[in-house]
């Protein structure tokens, strides 16, 4: 069993996606380093499907959150990459990523993640990618998404393994947490209005299954009732018994502050059985604006 935090995410942007079509995911983090809000742009091209509505100070350091290990597996990980077809296919990665002239620490920090030390834990501290501050989860990406050298390792990688692969920004260290094909990652959506309608019956609260994937320093500042918060950035610790929680078979509502960590968790929840999943479109920002004005902004 997991410890709610009652609380709510920062998501991180990433930086080494080539011509990019990765939505981004919420606010670029005001306290990354200087040095590399510098940079030049690096994926001019962003699908406007999903992309942030948060402005940020280096606009070419967006990126797509997303979540997760498949639970279901072992935790055994390996440092090579293997086959596996995935044509037609997303993969949900996290990584971290070290400088070019870092290859001790690689290995040391393989070393660590083989002595049963978690990779998200390890990105955190040591990655010098954007992603660190939401524990090096990039999201899920499809072929053509990312610099061919990323691609191919994290196409090819067995599921929930760890494997090594080098491109022009540094050492990778990623996992491929879980695989969907396009049809399975169809989600719903909720609008603010008619959730609100919703909450406004107890049983409502009392019965649906209500998940906001904010950072605790998030849920401080706005939160509504009912919803227990389970942050992206600790998803190591509840991912693998999300089932002991919650049942796959009731609806499941996931909420973050724009709608797109949410999403990612959604579309996760869904390659783990759950058959009614329900993102807040907008998130709790549009919440506050449309349904609920003495929810507070931020």
């Amino acid at each position: 069993m997991f410890r709610a935090v009652h609380f709510p995410s920062l998501s991180s942007p990433t930086f080494f996606f080539s011509n990019l079509r990765i939505p981004a995911l919420s606010s670029f983090n005001p306290h990354f380093p200087s040095s590399l809000a510098k940079a030049p742009p690096l994926f001019p091209s962003l699908n406007s499907t999903i992309s942030s509505p948060s402005s940020s100070s280096s606009p070419f350091l967006r990126w797509t959150p997303s979540m997760v290990r498949n639970p279901r597996l072992q935790r055994k990980v390996m440092f090579s990459s293997g086959s596996s077809g995935r044509e037609g296919k997303e993969v949900l990665v996290q990584h971290l990523l070290v400088g070019e002239d870092n290859l001790k620490l690689l290995v040391e920090l393989q070393q660590r993640i083989s002595g049963e030390i978690d990779l998200s834990d390890l990105a955190v501290e040591y990655s010098i990618c954007p992603s660190k501050e939401n524990g090096g989860m990039l999201g899920w990406i499809r072929r053509g998404q990312t610099v061919p050298e990323f691609e191919e390792a994290a196409f090819s990688a067995p599921l929930n393994k760890v494997v090594r692969c080098k491109t022009k920004f540094g050492w990778h260290l990623l996992q491929v947490l879980s695989e969907s094909t396009r049809e399975e990652s169809i989600l719903q959506d909720i609008e603010p209005e008619e959730l609100h309608l919703k909450m406004q019956d107890p049983c409502f609260v009392e019965e649906a299954q209500l998940i906001d994937v904010r950072e605790p320093e998030e849920v401080a500042q706005a939160s509504l009732p009912g919803f227990k918060v389970l942050p992206l950035r600790q998803f190591g610790t509840w991912g693998s018994v999300i089932t002991d929680e919650f049942d796959p078979k009731k609806d499941t509502y996931v909420l973050c502050h724009h709608g797109v960590r949410s999403m990612q968790v959604a579309k996760w929840l869904q390659t783990q059985g759950f058959n009614s999943v329900f993102n807040v479109s907008g998130g709790i920002h549009a919440y506050a604006l449309k349904a609920d004005s003495s929810i507070p902004t931020y």
